[in-house]
C-alpha cells in the first residue's frame, strides 16, 4: 500500500516525524487536540511535531516543552517572543520572514503579535505544559 506524499496544506496537516526517520502526516479535525492529548497518537513513539499556526492576537497563555528545544519559523507577519529566563524575561523579535529562534528545553515561553502572523513549529510536544498569562 502506498503511504500519501501530499500535497498537503499545513495548516490543517500536521506532521509527526519520529526518531528512526519516520514522517507520518495528521489531519487536524475538532478532535485533533482532545486526541493528541489522551494519547491516540501514542503508537507513533516520541518525536516532533511540525506545524503552522496563524496569529492574529497576543497569546493567551505560556507553554514550556521538557522533550527538547523548539523550533519557531516565521513565514510571514512579525511577532515578539519572551522567554522566562533565570535572568529575567528574554525578548527575541521576528521580524522577516525565515528568522527562526531556538526556544531551549523547558523554557517558558509567550508571544505578542506585532502584524498578523503565520508561524512553523516544530516541537518536542511529550510533557508540554501550559500556564494562563497574566492580565
Amino acid at each position: 500500500m502506498l503511504k500519501p506524499i501530499g500535497p498537503f496544506q499545513a495548516v490543517d496537516t500536521y506532521l509527526h516525524l519520529g526518531p528512526e526517520g519516520s514522517a507520518v502526516p495528521l489531519e487536524v479535525n475538532a478532535s485533533f487536540w482532545d486526541d493528541l492529548t489522551s494519547g491516540a497518537f501514542a503508537h507513533l513513539g516520541p518525536g516532533r511535531l511540525v506545524s503552522t499556526y496563524d496569529f492574529n492576537e497576543d497569546w493567551g497563555g505560556w507553554e514550556r516543552h521538557p522533550a527538547g528545544e523548539e523550533v519557531v519559523l516565521l513565514l510571514t507577519g512579525a511577532l515578539e517572543f519572551v522567554l522566562e529566563t533565570e535572568a529575567g524575561p528574554r525578548k527575541v523579535e521576528l521580524k522577516q520572514p525565515g528568522q527562526f529562534l531556538l526556544v531551549p528545553r523547558g523554557t517558558w515561553h509567550t508571544a505578542n503579535v506585532a502584524q498578523h502572523a503565520r508561524v512553523l513549529f516544530i516541537t518536542p510536544g511529550e510533557g508540554t505544559e501550559h500556564r494562563p498569562r497574566a492580565t
